[in-house]
Parts: structure tokens; C-alpha cells; sequence
């Protein structure tokens, strides 16, 4: 007997999605169709159930207690009628979110879940004459099984509700990217790759088990030719028991062959049983381009997942191809060098150190926070200073309107602070420039969310004005710009539309730019000449900006050119960020889309300049951008998206592409020297920049 809850218990009353007096009806539906050996209707409250236990993959409390009732009495029905029962059992108990069981019914529980093992093994041998049992129901059947006897591969089953029609979608156990393959189920006539091998000695479920017939039906060579080493492993892993600790591989030989086997005489089971054997080759993450089993990506978080040895030692890749999911990088058509981190170190390929992540002094958490802005401070024979900003420690990112805005400045050359905090912001600091003056002086520039403006001197740490109020609202992006009569002006925008040109020692408005009143989330000064700079912007609406604050009139153009916008609807391109980085000779444009797609543009005709960065997995979101010419010439883009944790690296002018993987979520960037500075949700790091 299971131990159950009794009905009669107000325990219940505490549990969510089932009610006893639900559970008692469909438990005397059930006794009754296995007592008579007909009826039907235990099938439809059934179904009316599962929608109260399980929301969207959340599985309630209430299923611990009504499974074990429900359980004793569908393992009395006879074995070919209860398939689909088990099959949705084996959905409820391999859900992504369960709730943890309460320990009042985790012996009734744990003992229903060897019972639905016993009897699904049963249903499983039973389902091959059954013309209604389809090769994808014993699969499913087949993996509910295997969660049944505790097995992670069987999560599979959430994947594989119908594979033909959507493909493989596998999770990297190392970085959590998702690799898509829409067409990987084939027919092999033969195997790509050899069959996995089981460790030595293979492991053994002590007890009894109930897999035994399963290991004899598979003695038949089902599959064809080359495909026998494939049903050993699973006549080996069904003798076992099916242990936990069996690879995934081998517990995927099993479900292939039970489908090819178990189903015969029908051919698609045995077509369908060699296409589920693909599931025991391996696939390349596109993100970190490390190799994995495909079982290991399948499965959430599973136990024991290693990163393979390189492909050629392994065999062929999920799609037979050497970089799934990327598109070409740039006109040159080279396949993306992947870096990522791992702690300090930054590795390439498939291991190799490449370099070495600086963290910046005291930009942990509980120390400074999340910082929103970033800005590189370079004197003429002087170290290079990195200032960064946001809220004060404990605030982070998502702070509330008391939050304070707190600046750092580190030394580049060994990350560490050189004054203490400056702090006196009255409000998180959202943005942040320097301000090169024409008497050689350079200052900081902070903008905080309820609108104040302050400017700091690098060099003291001591302010130079104070934050004062700004009635145009939040600073959400501010730029240095210099006008033909020898000004450098401070220009500052505001989701409000606000765009204005400030005396940065005076704090006077001296320009107004944006006459449409567009909210703006993204500036930047785009220099022309040596004594004139261009303000480039995006709205909220995606539409892109450039504006001359040497005009006094914001209606007049002034030397700004607008961008083509035939170009722009051509590529559907909607800017959501700008930078002006240098390349080809000269400063360009730089615009992004949250989709990814990075465009260059030239401003002195507002056409666009090359082909651009396309879309790429896994870049989608509010964009990041930076730009600088490295040691040689060579000019880089540094794109990433807020909040993600990858960032790409491109040479607009060879086309030349790399990815870095980052265990951090990124907020800013910046560029100083061969380096780059990455602001996150916890604080600041450097890393070297990769070369060709």
C-alpha cells in the first residue's frame, strides 16, 4: 500500500490545485474501469485535473497528496489503457517548476513514483500491437519512465512534445545560451557518429527494478546495420535499472531503441527510433563554442555536464555544420572567435588563456554597486584615469528616488581607486562625459535621473559645481561638443525631448537642439573638424537625429546632414543607440537596434558606410556601443546590450569578428588604450581587447 493523506484530513485545505473530494472521484472512476475492463470516464476528470495540479509548467503542492491515490489506482488498470496517464505523469514530475514536496508527503510520494515506475514499464511493454500508440507517444512514454526512476534525461520530454514540427532547441550547460537546430531530425541509414561508451564499471541500481523485460525485448537488432552498438548500450542501461548517474547519453540509446523495438512491425517506429539515436551525438554551443552532449542540453542544469573534447575527436556536430546559428561576420565572411570568462581569466577556443580580467577596487556590491556610466580620462603624460557612476552602495541599479549618486576614478594601469567615492549627487547618476576645455583642463560631467547636473575635477576629486536642479528632467545622456568660436559645450538629453547646450562653468543654457521635442534616450558628439562637432541622437521611436549646436535656430540644419532615410526603411533599422567611433579615415556614426543590427553611416553625406553588423543569437536588447583606433590603426566597435552578458568586438573595416562571453550583465562600456572597460550590475573590470 502507498501512504496517503487521508481525504478526511484538513490538510488539504492547505494544499493548491485539488480538492480531496476531486481526488476520491476520480480514484473510484478509476477501481471502476479496472474492476470492469471498460469506461472511459476517469480519462476527462483526469484531464480536468492536470489543469488544477500544473499552471504553465508550475506543478502545486496538491499533486503530492492526489498522486498517490491516483497512482495505486491507475496501476490496477490494464496496461495498455493507461499510456496516456503516464505519459502526462511523467510531464507533471519533470516540470520546470515544481514546488518542493512537503515532508508530511514525501513517503506517500517517493513510494506512488516506484509504483508509476512498475506499472508505466508495464504500459511500455504492452504499447507495441496498440495501432493507436504512435512512435512519439513511446518516447514520451519511454522518458516518463526514466523520470520515474529519478533519471534528469528525462526532462527531454518538454522538448520533444512534437520534435518533427519544432526542431531541437538545446540550453549550453556552461553558459546558458540556446542553440537551435529547426531541422535536425533526419533518417540515418547509418550512424554519423559511434555510440556512446558507458564509464567503467557502469553503474548498477541496487534492488529490484522492473526493467528486465525491457533489456530482453532489446536483444532484436532492430535498427540496421551499424546501429547495434547503440542497443547494447541500452540493453545495459535497462539491466541496470536505469540508475541516476547513468550518462544522459545512454539513457536517450534506451528511448531510441525502445521506440524501434517496442514499435515493430511498424516501420516509422523503426525510422523514428534511428532519428531519436541522433540525441546521443553532441552539439557546439554557438556562444562559448564549447561541446557538449546533446542529452546534457537537453536537461536543465544536469548533473555532471563536462564540455567534450574538440569536434574532430568527438564526431559531428548536431547539424553537421562547424559554427551553428551565426550568419557571416562583416564582407570577409570569417567565422566569429568566441572568448569568455571563467573568474579572472579570459579563454579562446576550447580552453585557451587568453588573457587576464581586472576587477576595479572597491566596485563590489557593498561597496559602491551597480554602475550606469562610464567615461576614460586622458591626460598627455599623465595615467589614464576611468571614472564610473550610478547609485550609492546598496542602491543599485533599480533604485527607488532616494537612491544617491556616488563617482569613482580608478587608475587604469592597475584598476585600483584613486580618490575615495565622490559623492553629493542628490539622485542616481545616469549619464557622464568629460569636458576638455580649452585652457587644458579637463573635467567630469554627471547627470543624475531627477535631473541635476554636476562637474567634478578628475585630478582633486573635488567639485567644481555643485549638483544643481534641471526642471527639463532626467539626464539620460550627455555629450561634450565644440563650436567654430572656440567653446566646448556640455549637451545634455532628457526622455522629456529636452536636448540643450549648457556653459558648463556657468551652468547657463546657451542652445536649444531638438525642435521636434522627441524623447531622447541616446546622444552622442560626432566631431567633423578639429574645432566642430556634430550632435547625433535616438528617440524612443527609433528614429535617429543630427543636430549643429553652432546654430543659435534649432530649425536650422547648420552643417548637420540627416541620415538616408531611404537607407533606414530599406533596413527597417530603428536606432536605440549612437556612438561615433573612428574608422575609415575619419569619425562615422555608429547607430544600433535592439535587435541587434549595428549600422555605420558617414555624416558628412548621411549615407550608410558598408554593410554593418548583422543580427547575431543572443545580442537582442537596449545596445552599448564604444569605439576606438587601437595600437596599428586598427579601428574597433565594442557592441553589447544592457543587461546582457556577451558583448561583440568588430573591425568595421576588415570585417573581423569576435564574441566574449561574460559572467556579468553589462551597463556600460568604454575603451581606453588596448583595453576594455565593462560598467555591470556589480561594479567595474578591464579586460584586454582580442586581436585578429
Amino acid at each position: 500500500m502507498v501512504p496517503k493523506l487521508p481525504l478526511q484530513s484538513h490538510r488539504w485545505r492547505d494544499l493548491r490545485g485539488v480538492t480531496a473530494a476531486d481526488v476520491g472521484a476520480l480514484a473510484e472512476q478509476m477501481t471502476s474501469a479496472a474492476a470492469t475492463g471498460n469506461g472511459d470516464a476517469w480519462r476527462q476528470t483526469w484531464t480536468c485535473m492536470t489543469d488544477g495540479l500544473t499552471d504553465d509548467g508550475t506543478v502545486f503542492d496538491g499533486a503530492y497528496a492526489a498522486l498517490p491515490y491516483i497512482v495505486e489506482a491507475a496501476a490496477a488498470l490494464p496496461p495498455a489503457q493507461s499510456v496516456d496517464f503516464w505519459v502526462d505523469l511523467g510531464f507533471i514530475v519533470t516540470a520546470e517548476d515544481r514546488h518542493p514536496v512537503p515532508s508530511d508527503l514525501e513517503a506517500g510520494f517517493d513510494a506512488a513514483l516506484r509504483l508509476a515506475e512498475r506499472a508505466a514499464v508495464r504500459s511500455l511493454l504492452a504499447a507495441g500491437p496498440e495501432e493507436s500508440v504512435t512512435a512519439q507517444v513511446l518516447a514520451h512514454l519511454a522518458l516518463s519512465c526514466a523520470a520515474f526512476a529519478g533519471h534528469h534525461t528525462a526532462e527531454a520530454l518538454w522538448q520533444l512534445v512534437a520534435p518533427r514540427e519544432n526542431g531541437l532547441q538545446l540550453v549550453c550547460p556552461g553558459c546558458e545560451s540556446d542553440t537551435e537546430f529547426p531541422d535536425f531530425f533526419v533518417d540515418p541509414v547509418r550512424p554519423p557518429f559511434e555510440a556512446p561508451a558507458l564509464p567503467a564499471p557502469a553503474p548498477v541500481r541496487p534492488g529490484e527494478h522492473p526493467w528486465g523485460g525491457i533489456a530482453a525485448v532489446l536483444q532484436e537488432e532492430a535498427l540496421g546495420e551499424g546501429w547495434e552498438p547503440f542497443l547494447r548500450v541500452a540493453r545495459r542501461v535497462a539491466a541496470a535499472g536505469v540508475p541516476p548517474e547513468t550518462p544522459g547519453q545512454a539513457v536517450l540509446c534506451l528511448v531510441a531503441g525502445v521506440v524501434a523495438v517496442v514499435g515493430a512491425p511498424h516501420r516509422a517506429e523503426k525510422e523514428w527510433g534511428r532519428e531519436l539515436m541522433l540525441l546521443t551525438g553532441y552539439f557546439r554551443c554557438w556562444d562559448c563554442e564549447r561541446t557538449w552532449s546533446i542529452a546534457d542540453g537537453l536537461a536543465e542544469n544536469p548533473d555532471g555536464a563536462r564540455p567534450q573534447k574538440p569536434p574532430t575527436e568527438v564526431g559531428t556536430y548536431a547539424d553537421g555544420s562547424a559554427a551553428p546559428g551565426e550568419p557571416p561576420a562583416g564582407r570577409t565572411g570569417e567565422t566569429p572567435t568566441r572568448f569568455r570568462q571563467e573568474g579572472d581569466a579570459l579563454l579562446a577556443g576550447q580552453g585557451t588563456a587568453w588573457g587576464r580580467i581586472t576587477v576595479f577596487s572597491d566596485s563590489a556590491p557593498d561597496s559602491f554597486g551597480g554602475v550606469e556610466s562610464l567615461a576614460v580620462v586622458s591626460r598627455p603624460g599623465r595615467p589614464t584615469l576611468v571614472a564610473g557612476a550610478g547609485a550609492g552602495a546598496g542602491a543599485g541599479a533599480g533604485a527607488g528616488a532616494g537612491a544617491k549618486g556616488v563617482v569613482c576614478l580608478w587608475d587604469m594601469a592597475d584598476g585600483r581607486l584613486v580618490h575615495a567615492p565622490l559623492r553629493g549627487h542628490p539622485d542616481r547618476i545616469r549619464s557622464m562625459t568629460t569636458l576638455p576645455l580649452p585652457d587644458g583642463r579637463i573635467l567630469l560631467a554627471s547627470g543624475g535621473d531627477t535631473g541635476t547636473i554636476a562637474l567634478w575635477n578628475p585630478v582633486t576629486g573635488q567639485s567644481v559645481r555643485e549638483p544643481a536642479g534641471n526642471w527639463l528632467g532626467g539626464v539620460t545622456g550627455m555629450c561634450a561638443a565644440t563650436v567654430p568660436d572656440g567653446r566646448t559645450l556640455l549637451v545634455t538629453a532628457t526622455p522629456r525631448g529636452a536636448v540643450r547646450a549648457w556653459d558648463p562653468l556657468t551652468g547657463e543654457s546657451v542652445g536649444r537642439l531638438n525642435p521636434y521635442g522627441s524623447p531622447i534616450q541616446s546622444i552622442a558628439a560626432v566631431p567633423i573638424s578639429d574645432d566642430h562637432t556634430l550632435i547625433a541622437a535616438s528617440d524612443t521611436a527609433g528614429r535617429l537625429h543630427v543636430w549643429d549646436p553652432a546654430v543659435d535656430d534649432p530649425w536650422e540644419e547648420g552643417a548637420a546632414v540627416q541620415l538616408s532615410a531611404r537607407a533606414l526603411a530599406d533596413a527597417d533599422h530603428r536606432g536605440a543607440a549612437v556612438a561615433a567611433v573612428p574608422a575609415y579615415g575619419r569619425t562615422v556614426l555608429a547607430t544600433g537596434d535592439n535587435g541587434g543590427v549595428v549600422m555605420l553611416w558617414d555624416p558628412a553625406t548621411g549615407a550608410p558606410i558598408g554593410d554593418g553588423l548583422p543580427f547575431s543569437t543572443g545580442t537582442a536588447g537596449l545596445p552599448v556601443i564604444t569605439g576606438a583606433t587601437l595600437h596599428g590603426g586598427r579601428a574597433v566597435l565594442v557592441v553589447g546590450s544592457r543587461q546582457g552578458r556577451r558583448v561583440r568586438v568588430w573591425e568595421p573595416e576588415t570585417g573581423a569578428l569576435q564574441h566574449i562571453a561574460l559572467d556579468v550583465a553589462v551597463t556600460c562600456l568604454a575603451i581606453a588604450g588596448p583595453e576594455l572597460i565593462v560598467g555591470h550590475d556589480r561594479g567595474v573590470l578591464k579586460l584586454p581587447l582580442p586581436g585578429r
